[in-house]
């Protein structure tokens, strides 16, 4: 057994985001030690990369390359690599974030073997079992051995649905990440220069939901509505709504800007210039209120519901869309309205308090 190894299993960028801090305090910790575990769901690896140089996080240890696929495709696949690294490493913790199929197939893999699964982000909920992130995160939160919880609402739910792991209420690691990188983005990233728009004159799209890109007629609402405004709107494409983008054969003749996907610095200095962002990304919903800008969400739930109760976050439909980015972008009183929540998520220590609670399991007072 590797006493003491932390396994941190990941597929994602977002997720790469909101482990790194975790890791980084892991890497402090004179108790605990390292290994990282790349499903590779997110198939783009030379971009991955650069998130891990962009967030000071080492290359991972173990690269499963699973890829696109289906649900269980992908869950089954990843489950197979990562249940025989447990074998090999036995390692006394697995760490995984959020809500992806990644984090599904760890908590599956950690529950049927002896290391103890922590889930991050536990207890967030949309109710919305339609999403297959939604049934990923009750599940993991179900087998999960200590539960993360970002929120005092996700502790409620976890409460609620007597979850019977270990509940800590910590935060959100994307605070962390937010506070730790955007001064640094700040100084690094050429990305508005790249792309020709000044701070406060431009929006930030990010569509890649099933719900919005299965559906034509959604996707086309949704994409004229964009391109119709009267200043840039970058939209960064996700492998999945590019393949979307061209069976509507839709392409941009106005304000609408594709580009390919960000690295995490030069996505986090375009948001933090912009007029508003839409998406239907939780974690983008998260990052605009740290930062402070107007967040158009299209979708009719999200399991981010602190951003639409302070007021920051307005769930749309497409057909709505255009009619708010106006309103958002040309009323000053809606704009002071939609921000001013920047600590709905925490204060940016969530990572060390984590890795404070692990140490306490390895070696109690």
């Amino acid at each position: 057994m590797h006493d003491n190894e932390v396994l941190f299993v990941l597929g994602t960028r977002p997720e790469i985001i909101k482990l790194a801090p975790v890791i980084r305090s892991v890497a402090d910790s004179n108790r605990l030690s390292i290994r990282l575990l790349h499903t590779g769901q997110h198939y783009d690896d030379e971009l991955s990369e650069t998130f891990f140089d962009d967030l000071g996080v080492p290359t991972p240890d173990d690269h499963l390359g699973v890829g696109s696929g289906t649900q269980a495709t992908q869950t089954g696949d990843a489950m197979q690599g990562i249940e025989q690294v447990l074998l090999d490493r036995d390692p006394s913790f697995v760490v995984a974030v959020g809500d992806t199929n990644a984090v599904l197939s760890a908590a599956l893999a950690a529950a049927k073997l002896d290391p103890l699964f922590a889930h991050v982000e536990a207890g967030i909920r949309s109710f919305d079992t339609s999403m297959p992130e939604e049934i990923n995160r009750v599940v993991a939160d179900h087998v999960a051995d200590l539960a993360f919880a970002p929120t005092e609402t996700a502790v409620d739910h976890l409460s609620t649905e007597s979850v019977a792991a270990d509940i800590h209420f910590v935060g959100n690691t994307v605070v962390d990440a937010c506070i730790e990188h955007v001064s640094i983005a700040d100084q690094r990233s050429t990305i508005r220069k790249d792309l020709d728009v000044n701070n406060r004159s431009y929006a930030v799209a990010t569509i890649h939901r099933a719900r919005n890109t299965d559906d034509k007629a959604r996707l086309q609402t949704i994409v004229e509505a964009l391109d119709e405004q009267p200043f840039p709107v970058v939209f960064p494409v996700h492998p999945r709504t590019g393949a979307a983008l061209e069976e509507i054969e839709f392409e941009p003749t106005n304000s609408l800007q594709f580009v390919d996907p960000l690295g995490y610095l030069d996505f986090l200095d375009l948001l933090s210039g912009a007029t508003v962002a839409i998406t239907d990304s939780g974690g983008v919903q998260e990052e605009a209120s740290i930062l402070e800008i107007p967040c158009l969400t299209v979708r009719p739930n999200t399991e981010r519901p602190e951003t639409v109760g302070a007021g920051v976050n307005r769930l749309l439909e497409p057909q709505e869309l255009s009619d708010w980015i106006e309103a958002v972008s040309t009323d000053p009183d809606l704009q002071g309205e939609m921000t001013g929540a920047t600590y709905l998520y925490g204060d940016g220590t969530a990572g060390d308090q984590i890795v404070s609670i692990l140490e306490e399991v390895v070696e109690p007072s």
